[in-house]
C-alpha cells in the first residue's frame, strides 16, 4: 500500500539523501549493511551499494529499514566539538 502512495521521485530523493547522510557521517558501507541486516534487511552488501549509487532501487520497506539503520548509526556518533564563545567557562 505504501508503494502506491510514494512516487518514484520520493524514492529517488530518499535514496540520494540516505547516501549523502552516510557519506557526510563517514559511515562505512559495511557498518551500514551490518546494522541494516540486524533490522531484518534482506539485501546483500553489494545490493545496498548498488542502491546507494542509484543503479537499482530497493523495495520501499527495505529502503526504510536502511534509513532507520543509518539514522541509528548517526545517533551513536560522538558529538562534534563546538567553537567556544568568549564568555564560555574554560574546560
Amino acid at each position: 500500500m505504501r508503494e502506491a502512495i510514494r512516487g518514484p521521485g520520493t524514492q529517488e530523493q530518499q535514496r540520494r539523501l540516505t547516501a549523502l547522510a552516510i557519506e557526510s557521517s563517514r559511515l562505512t558501507l559495511h557498518e551500514v549493511w551490518l546494522r541494516y541486516f540486524e533490522y531484518t534487511g534482506v539485501a546483500g552488501q553489494t545490493e545496498l551499494e548498488a542502491h546507494l549509487q542509484g543503479l537499482m532501487m530497493l523495495p520501499v520497506e527495505q529502503a526504510d529499514i536502511l534509513s532507520h539503520a543509518v539514522n541509528e548509526l548517526i545517533d551513536e556518533l560522538p558529538p562534534r566539538p563546538r567553537a567556544p564563545y568568549s564568555d564560555d567557562p574554560s574546560p
